[in-house]
């Protein structure tokens, strides 16, 4: 393989041919593990494309990008250095996603258009609507935060978006479309209506928050389960901190089963995921994380004990609320995730 001198190898790094992937219903191979680029509001948008460089250099393969993390157009400069540098596109996974201000019909093959040209790419191997409602929050928010034109879940207007989304497919801008932040009731009426079915869904999971019935849901509806916050989000922006949160990395559990393998607690967190079936993305700048957090995945892996260990200490512990994107004063964030197995109504 020719490399140029803006991208070479590292010595140190794992040979992407050893990572798993997972198969989709389409047949397409996705690496178990990506790199999230969302810095919470406290990493600069350079900070993450130099991060992302870095993690190709050591082997990873899947990328997960939006438009709302804002730094689209600088890590396009490090997917162009990668593939100039002799990494086949088709080797590469990467994932955007679609922003709640652009769910109108004539916004999203625009907007999607825009991530292209921002990542330098000619197409997404993955394009997900972020949120099911199109309420908007400005960058760096309030936890308070209401926007006064928030609206509750509307299907009929999801569906005109999902359908610009199935337009996108078939224009060969994206080969597979999903969706994020999504519940089962909105995703049943989903499957009833697309002429696409989805074939991934981005959602929280960590050992103290499990979802068992969506991710049950999803497997047996043969949607992938995309992984976010899967050692529990340290880093995550302050508006959705709250006192009951709990620390999966602190878990004992989790705790005396890494002090058994000799790594990190979120070494664990990660071989737990995968090993259930679903993908963790999870964010770092770090590069001596996300090296661990790749060699996490090719390591010694969990023991059925330790799965059915870790299975007991899911606590239900929703970190990423989503309060911002309430459409009442007086509701609380529970309304958003359809508690009650039915749709929120307006």
């Amino acid at each position: 393989m020719t490399t140029s001198p803006s991208f070479t190898p590292a010595s140190d790094g794992i040979d992407p041919r050893q990572v798993p992937f997972k198969t989709l219903a389409s047949g397409a191979k996705i690496p178990v593990i990506g790199l999230g680029t969302f810095g919470s509001d406290h990493v600069t948008g350079q900070q993450i494309a130099d991060a992302v460089l870095d993690a190709a250099r050591l082997g990873y393969r899947h990328f997960d990008c939006a438009s709302v993390y804002g730094n689209e157009h600088l890590i396009g400069h490090s997917f162009r250095k990668m593939i100039d540098g002799g990494v086949p596109r088709e080797d590469l996974w990467i994932t955007s996603k679609l922003w709640n201000d652009k769910h109108a019909e004539k916004d999203v093959i625009a907007s999607c258009k825009k991530s292209l040209e921002d990542l330098q790419l000619d197409y997404l191997d993955l394009y997900l609507i972020h949120w099911p409602f199109p309420n908007y929050h400005p960058p760096g928010c309030a936890p308070d935060y209401h926007n006064p034109d928030a609206t509750s879940y509307v299907h009929e207007s999801y569906m005109k978006t999902w359908r610009q989304m199935e337009k996108l497919h078939a224009m060969g801008l994206v080969r597979h479309i999903g969706t994020s932040n999504m519940t089962i009731p909105k995703l049943d009426l989903l499957l009833r209506d697309a002429k696409i079915k989805p074939a991934c869904n981005e959602m929280e999971l960590h050992p103290h928050f499990q979802q068992p019935e969506l991710f049950q849901y999803v497997a047996d509806h043969d949607i992938v389960p995309i992984g976010y916050s899967p050692i529990g989000s340290p880093g995550r922006p302050e508006r959705d901190r709250t006192t009951e949160d709990t620390v999966d990395v602190e878990d004992p559990v989790i705790v005396k089963i890494a002090q058994r393998l000799n790594v990190h607690p979120a070494s664990v967190c990660l071989k737990w995921a995968i090993q259930r079936g679903q993908l963790p993305i999870p964010f770092s700048v770090n590069c001596k994380n996300y090296l661990s957090n790749l060699k996490a995945v090719i390591s010694e892996p969990l023991t059925p004990q330790d799965m059915q260990a870790i299975a007991k200490i899911d606590r239900n512990c929703r970190l990423i609320k989503g309060q911002v994107f309430l459409w009442k004063e007086d509701q609380t964030w529970e309304a958003l995730w359809d508690l009650d197995g039915k749709i929120t109504p307006a």
